[in-house]
């Protein structure tokens, strides 16, 4: 008898459970945009009809930053269990930690706030399920985080930043860097558990990225101002469905790329502002064998209307992707005159990433000077590292299908060039009134090329 009641019990439990209505409060809106591919919609999340939190009403006090750290954790709680919210930072300057985002949570800067994080690397731990170039690894804290959530977003007419002190003298690359740098990559290299890859001391110095979006869907930035970084400024890892619009990022140091979309899928950064001290936006798709274990390519992104005002490339792919990278479409953008800019689009890998490159198009784009050409392909680009530590599996990546039309700059060294191997070469690269008004070498410099074709 009593395990009939028992099982009744349940019964009416899994029934209860069926019927039970979504609590969510956040609903999608889609975001349509066309593309030379076929491009999904991308969903992003409407806050609309939800409650505003205030991290004043958590104890938030400027100046104070376990107070307002707190409070922001508190408010981002609140939030989640209401079933959405928009945690509110007011005007003024506001000292704080790390913070971890929750589902259905949007962070909302106020005109005239500024969030403020600390310099302090004991602010950022515990150590986190994070990436340092390309390899998985337990780091320390990005200064904002969100891992495996839904229904997100950072807006408001705010800014965020960084205090700088202690990271930019972790900017060099001290022995103990490089030996904990050569340590992981053998660990990533082998495949060994994420446990044995604790990267957070003081010796290996891996910087934490700004903003990182790991394993999360449906995201939106907009708006806001973002201001220095220690590592990468904004990073969606094994994320789908990002817009990032509306942005200004500036960040001038070390591995200061603004965006780093990773591994990730349907995204448009529209309507952006670069000023970087590396490339303004850099797609990759991790490194060796725990990407090719995990088999997610970077596909299905459009930059558009986008403007650079510093930064190594517009575009680079690379060199972190044995993922592989497709259906990449960057249009209608400018590059200031005066700017530090090395390549419009860059794609660069070497022999240890294997992945692909396919489907790359680059259309109506307005340049100054660029100190070196308009497209650079490298297939042997391992700076630093190719002495320091070995091939441990060869894989070359097939690189094909790129297309430039309506693009041009001032003054360039050349149109093209493209550094391919003989038993690889590059395939389908195809040029479209793509000129610059003084070219002070070869237009086009080429090894191992197959169909190339210049219609300028």
């Amino acid at each position: 008898m009593k395990k009939l009641t028992l099982c009744f019990a349940l019964l009416l439990s899994l029934i209860f459970l069926s019927f039970k209505k979504d609590t969510s409060l956040v609903t999608l809106k889609e975001v349509v945009v066309k593309a030379p591919f076929e491009m999904p919609a991308i969903n992003i999340p409407d806050f609309s009809k939800c409650k505003e939190f205030s991290i004043v009403d958590f104890g938030a006090i400027q100046g104070n930053k376990d107070k307002t750290s707190e409070a922001i954790n508190k408010a981002i709680s609140k939030a989640n269990k209401a079933g959405g919210g928009i945690v509110v930072i007011p005007e003024g300057e506001w000292l704080t930690k790390k913070f971890h985002f929750k589902s259905n949570v949007n962070l909302h800067l106020k005109k005239g706030a500024v969030l403020l994080f600390s310099e302090d690397p004991n602010d950022y731990l515990p150590a986190v399920n994070s990436t340092w170039e390309g390899y998985e690894c337990f780091n320390y804290s990005p200064l904002i985080y969100a891992y495996k959530c839904k229904n997100i977003a950072i807006t408001g007419e705010g800014e965020l930043k960084a205090k700088m002190d202690i990271w930019k003298q972790w900017f060099t690359r001290p022995k103990s860097h490089m030996e904990s740098f050569k340590m992981l990559y053998n660990l990533a290299s082998y495949n060994k558990p994420m446990k044995e890859r604790q990267m957070a001391n003081d010796t290996a110095r891996f910087r934490p990225q700004f903003i990182q979006f790991n394993r999360c869907e449906n995201i939106l930035m907009d708006g806001v101002t973002i201001k220095n970084s220690p590592f990468w400024t904004i990073h969606t890892f094994l994320s789908k469905d990002v817009v990032l619009r509306n942005l200004k990022v500036y960040a001038h140091g070390y591995n200061n790329d603004g965006v780093d979309p990773e591994m990730s899928q349907n995204v448009l950064i529209e309507n952006c502002v670069f000023d970087q001290g590396d490339d303004a936006i850099a797609i990759k798709s991790g490194c060796g064998k725990n990407a090719w274990l995990l088999n997610t390519p970077s596909k299905n992104i459009v930059i558009r209307n986008c403007t650079v005002k510093n930064g190594h490339q517009l575009v680079a792919i690379g060199s972190e992707l044995s993922g592989g990278i497709e259906n990449v479409f960057i249009d209608n953008c400018t590059v200031v005159d005066g700017a530090k800019l090395n390549h419009l689009l860059f794609i660069k890998t070497n022999e240890r990433r294997g992945g692909f490159v396919n489907n790359i198009y680059m259309s109506n784009i307005v340049s100054g000077k660029i100190d070196a050409g308009v497209l650079g392909i490298d297939t042997d680009v391992l700076y630093q590292w190719r002495t320091l530590v070995p091939t441990i599996e060869r894989r070359l990546t097939p690189i094909k299908n790129i297309y430039l039309d309506n693009v041009k700059a001032t003054n360039v060294k050349f149109i093209s060039k493209i550094s391919a191997q003989k038993e690889l070469p590059v395939e389908n690269v195809f040029l479209k009134n793509v000129n610059a008004d003084v070219v002070k070498e070869n237009q086009n410099i080429h090894e191992n090329v197959v169909n190339f074709v210049n219609k300028n």
